[in-house]
């Protein structure tokens, strides 16, 4: 059976074009966490914040990307939205802006949530040694927020990336979409090619997700909300 597998990794590129896979995921999943981040930041801010019609609208925004399923969104940009605004996205560029606007939004609504969970006078403290909204947000409240935020930033980390198989369907080349291509030539040749691919991608996964599992649990119970 060990012979059997190393004939299928050994064929042709197909260890290397799966760490390649590896590498589209794997961009994809920090870009797009990165700018979740940086862009729910400040949604989660306006959100906890004091303007009725801001926070209407961001919470439809947040409604709208949890009531869609990402795959949709994926087809909607990809295939729709691209045309019609006549705009040549790469398959990339699209996976990146999607999975962004869904990290962003939760992002945002886990900003909100550790803000809002803080004690009202840590504002009126601020504000009353003389501090903007904005510095008061920066210098007391996100610093505060912080332990509580972080594991749920973890979290959707993780859920990021067991989420990027989805561009498997827009033809982006990630380890499960070259996985596929390779079972789809070696099935030829060795009937458990499938086993071998797949499951080294299940290994794949799992050495990535649950490490940051781990570390998320470990700072919920090192950090108690």
């Amino acid at each position: 059976m060990l012979d059997s597998a190393l004939s299928v990794f050994k064929m042709g590129r197909n260890l290397a074009r799966l760490m390649e896979g590896l590498g589209v995921t794997l961009e994809i999943s920090c870009l797009a966490v990165a700018l979740s981040i940086v862009l729910g930041i400040p949604i989660g801010l306006l959100m906890a914040g004091q303007r009725p019609i801001v926070k209407r609208i961001l919470r439809l925004y947040l409604e709208f990307i949890r009531v869609m399923p990402i795959l949709v969104l994926l087809f909607l940009f990809y295939y729709s939205l691209s045309k019609i605004w006549n705009i040549n996205l790469s398959a990339m560029a699209v996976s990146i802006l999607v999975f962004t606007l869904w990290g962003a939004a939760e992002m945002g609504d886990l900003v909100r949530a550790a803000v809002t969970s803080l004690p009202r006078h840590q504002w009126d403290s601020g504000r009353a040694l003389g501090l903007t909204e904005t510095q008061v947000s920066f210098y007391v409240i996100i610093p505060q927020a912080v332990r509580r935020l972080l594991p749920g930033v973890i979290n959707l980390a993780t859920r990021m990336i067991k989420t990027t198989p989805f561009v498997f369907f827009i033809n982006l080349p990630d380890l499960v979409k070259v996985g596929q291509q390779i079972v789809e030539v070696a099935g030829f040749r060795n009937p458990l090619a499938s086993v071998w691919v797949y499951g080294f991608i299940f290994i794949i996964y799992f050495a990535i997700c649950y490490p940051i599992s781990l570390l998320s649990r470990y700072l919920e119970r090192r950090w108690p909300s």
